[in-house]
């Protein structure tokens, strides 16, 4: 991989486009990303197959986040947890759970994703960003 090609995948958030929970993290993450480092495009859309396909991601993704870094993929738990430590203080300090065995922070995560449309419910469409917010997202 080169290293154009690595900066154009450089932090990276794939969520479901339709999930609720998932658009609200999102939501949030713009909030708080005072420096604009991340990015984000839903797992459903062209940029999120492409990133799948190019790190032959054979999971199944709906289930999980994927934070994509440069050469690195990062899903369940890693992925939040990796995301968190890019944005800095104060929420740089929950990379202290990647203490927690990766096991039961993903058990605990799969939980939670199992769950989501069930508690926080689920749109029929993708949630489309504001023209002040639209530079963040990949098609």
């Amino acid at each position: 991989m080169n290293t154009q090609d690595d900066r154009h995948f450089e932090n990276i958030l794939l969520f479901d486009g339709v999930c609720n929970l998932c658009n609200g993290t999102v939501q949030f993450l713009l909030r708080i990303d005072r420096t604009k480092k991340l990015r984000f495009a839903a797992l459903q859309s062209e940029t999120g197959e492409q990133i799948l396909a190019r790190f032959r991601y054979a999971g199944p993704p709906l289930q999980t986040v994927v934070f994509c870094s440069g050469e690195r993929l990062f899903t369940y738990s890693n992925g939040i947890l990796e995301v968190c430590r890019i944005i800095g203080l104060p929420w740089s300090a929950l990379y202290v759970f990647k203490l927690i065995p990766q096991p039961v922070r993903d058990a605990v995560y799969r939980w939670v994703a199992r769950n989501r449309y069930q508690w926080f419910g689920k749109k029929e469409t993708c949630w489309v960003p504001t023209p002040a917010l639209k530079q963040r997202f990949l098609p």
